[in-house]
């Protein structure tokens, strides 16, 4: 069985890592637009600041979703049980475990493989209020909920 706290855990540290990377990315950026330097060859140091500002823009958005994503994940209560499917459960659907969370794509905890999905995704969608033992179509195919945890 999954722990929602680990569970939790993993995927803040997996937001804080990407949260880093893009920092580091934006730094470097503004960093190369700051060190451009006048040359002889006219507008080259004007496209080469603007590309360095067009990244750091880039990668300031992309920042700013990952900050929305890790608030996502720290309002979750691990400590909370529910019946029917909701942000923050953990989803055992035909050999297929989500975690309605925030769209991290695959999680891994111990031996067992999650998908940590976003509440608005249309698979997630598809799952919102269902209780163990209903099921949910997903793309022609249909799921049985065997656990909601």
């Amino acid at each position: 069985m999954i722990n929602k706290k680990d569970l939790l855990e993993e995927c803040l540290s997996i937001i804080d890592s990407k949260i880093d990377v893009t920092q580091k990315a934006i730094d470097q950026a503004q960093q190369s637009a700051n060190n451009e330097t006048k040359s002889s060859a006219g507008d080259k140091y004007e496209t080469g600041r603007a590309m360095s500002q067009n990244e750091r823009d880039m990668n300031a958005k992309h920042l700013s979703e990952l900050l929305g994503m890790k608030k996502t994940l720290i309002g979750i209560d691990s400590e909370t049980k529910s019946d029917s499917i909701e942000l923050g459960a953990i989803v055992f659907a035909n050999s297929m475990t989500y975690f309605i969370s925030t769209s991290l794509g695959k999680v891994i905890i111990g031996n067992t493989t999650v998908f940590a999905i976003s509440a608005i995704s249309p698979i997630a969608q598809a799952m919102l209020g269902k209780k163990e033992g209903e099921s949910f179509d997903w793309q022609g195919k249909s799921f049985e909920i065997q656990k909601v945890a």
